[in-house]
């Protein structure tokens, strides 16, 4: 058996937890026995923190895999998968981790069961260095679901740095195969609209200040176009601990959806808070790509499932989605290549990212 595993560097190109995401994944699905070596080799704690063992320990009972190295600090895992079954699952980082991350983990895996999944993942929704829930729900899930599927996304209970606490149930049923997609017409921006949340002990003025500096940021690009920012505060019985933060989404005349976000913690400015976001979501806009550059990447496993060739347009390419590609690439038969998108605006800097999907079937339907 040990012959036939899939050797993976975790310490190559973004070196980071999204390596295991891929990789793991794609393991769970295509029934390939896999080794992570070097698992975040370069970062400053190495090894498996609590959200990637959660997004691992979740991928092994999704498919009754078999995990060893599987503990807080390891460099090395194997990974041996079995089945796909449905049902319900709990993942739980006991931390701040992401369940953003956990959902994107898991998430492909549930398209190819046998039977509806419903997954309840606990930890942080809105957290540093990953996407917040509100992202997954308000730009992730309408994009991800034109691939030809759906699911449903329950905000239980919002949880923040550095405790976690909140949860999440992702309810959704299995398809045959998934459809390619073609995003490559930006269209113009038709509206802005967000939110902007305080949690716990923090007043509701913070949370209008965040909205108003943001507004007035992106006011200073784009004058003619009505901005709506709803200021609220969280129900307390619907979170645990304290946070802030804002997320803003531009809307196109073409079903385009890009956003800029940003978290409040203590000692940073509530205007900066806001204007961060703004900055965020016209850096989106000016590149000219379909998607912004938080989407790019988690779109790739799904590209490189699908039945047939998707193309995307972006801007310039992340690390984030360079090494989504290689591990797609390594793991399934998907080609895809990059191209400079050739365009007429000067100021633009846009790429097409196209795959020949490998055309997963699944085999329980």
């Amino acid at each position: 058996m040990d012959a036939d595993r899939v050797e993976i560097d975790g310490g190559i190109m973004e070196g980071g937890g999204q390596i295991l995401r891929v990789s793991t994944a794609l393991s769970c699905l295509l029934g390939l026995p896999l080794r992570v070596r070097r698992i975040r080799a370069g970062r400053s704690q190495p090894g498996l923190r609590p959200q990637h063992l959660s997004g691992l320990e979740i991928i092994r009972d999704l498919c009754e895999g078999k995990l060893e190295g599987g503990e807080i600090g390891s460099t090395e895992i194997t990974f041996t998968p079995g089945k796909i079954k449905g049902g319900a699952h709990i993942a739980d980082t006991k931390t701040a981790g992401s369940v953003c991350l956990l959902m994107q983990v898991a998430m492909p895996c549930v398209l190819f069961a046998a039977s509806p999944s419903e997954l309840h993942l606990k930890g942080g929704t809105n957290a540093e260095m990953a996407p917040q829930i509100d992202y997954t729900v308000m730009v992730f899930k309408p994009i991800v679901e034109k691939f030809n599927f759906t699911f449903n996304c329950d905000i239980k209970k919002r949880g923040y740095y550095p405790q976690g606490g909140g949860e999440v149930v992702v309810q959704m049923s299995p398809v045959k195969e998934l459809s390619p997609i073609n995003l490559t017409e930006r269209g113009t921006v038709t509206k802005i609209h967000g939110r902007a949340f305080v949690a716990g002990a923090l007043p509701i003025k913070l949370a209008k200040d965040m909205a108003a500096a943001a507004v007035r940021c992106i006011r200073k690009e784009i004058r003619d176009l009505y901005i709506n920012i709803q200021p609220v505060r969280e129900p307390d019985d619907q979170a645990f601990g304290t946070g802030s933060g804002i997320i803003v989404v531009a809307e196109t005349s073409t079903g385009c959806l890009l956003a800029g976000s940003s978290l409040g913690k203590r000692g940073k400015n509530s205007d900066k808070v806001g204007i961060e976001a703004a900055e965020i979501l016209l850096r989106n806009l000016k590149h000219g790509g379909t998607v912004d550059d938080s989407l790019q990447d988690q779109l790739i496993i799904f590209m490189a499932l699908a039945k047939g060739v998707s193309r995307v347009k972006s801007g310039p390419i992340t690390l984030h989605t360079q090494t989504a590609i290689h591990f797609a690439e390594q793991l399934t038969k998907a080609k895809f290549t990059v191209t400079k998108s050739e365009e007429e605006d000067p100021s633009e800097d846009s790429y097409i990212i196209e795959c020949q999907g490998m055309g997963m079937i699944n085999p329980n339907l």
